[in-house]
Formats: structure tokens, sequence, C-alpha cells
């Protein structure tokens, strides 16, 4: 790798860490981020076990429990036994953790949107071929 290419990489790190916590900042509503992205796996992963979610989210399985527990508690999810498995756990989401899941992401399109919006149209046309780029870049990770 080139230094321009390093310094691309570093700046492209960090303006997509900067871009995600704004993100996260326009749209939580009533939960926290690590909530939130709880939420997103759960949805994602479907009915996954707390070993799954552990490992999705890369967390220890004490804060996953605690994680689990505290959102129970706010009817965003709930946890069920496994039908093949009686002795394991899984989590899936209430219509309160699909509602709220769908609000943030509304949310975060709608902060986009406008973001977006306020630009020129050239800059609106290079933000749609750098989103292209980006999705041919985690294609190919």
């Amino acid at each position: 790798m080139n230094t321009t290419t390093n310094e691309t990489a570093a700046r492209l790190r960090h303006a997509i860490t900067r871009m995600n916590r704004r993100l996260r900042q326009s749209a939580l509503g009533g939960v926290t981020p690590a909530q939130a992205s709880m939420l997103a796996a759960v949805n994602r992963l479907k009915r996954p076990s707390l070993g799954d979610l552990a490992a999705a989210e890369q967390i220890q399985p004490p804060s996953v429990t605690r994680l689990v527990r505290d959102m129970e508690r706010l009817g965003l999810i709930e946890r069920v036994v496994d039908d093949a498995d009686r002795r394991c756990t899984r989590v899936t989401m209430t219509a309160l953790g699909r509602r709220e899941l769908a609000e943030i992401r509304q949310r975060k399109d709608e902060f986009l949107d406008r973001a977006l919006r306020a630009l020129p149209e050239e800059d609106r046309r290079r933000a749609d071929e750098l989103t292209a780029l980006l999705e041919t870049i985690l294609e190919q990770s």
C-alpha cells in the first residue's frame, strides 16, 4: 500500500466512524446505542441464542444477558425456549421492538436525506457514486 492509499484508508475510516456516530445520535429515540445494535442483530439473525448475540455483537455473555434482560423489561424483545433443544434460550423481537427498529432506521434515513438535499446536485451525484463504491468494497470483504 502506498502512502496515498494509507492516507485515504485512514481518512475513509475516520469519516465512516464519524458518520456512524452522527447517525446513532440522530436516531436513537428511547433506546441506548447498545440496545439499538442488539435490536438490529436480533432482527438480522432471526431467533438467535444468547451466545449467537454475544458473537455477533462481539461482547461478553454477561453483557448480553444484561442487555437482553433490560430490553425484555422494555418490551422490545422476549426470550423463548428453543423447540429442538429445551436447554437453549432464543431471543425474538416483539412488535414494539420491530417498530422501534423501523423508527431508528427511518430517523437515520431522514437525517441522511436532509444532508443530501442540502448539497448541490453534483455532490449528490458523487454521493451516489461513493455509495456504490462502498457497496463494492463491502462485497469484496
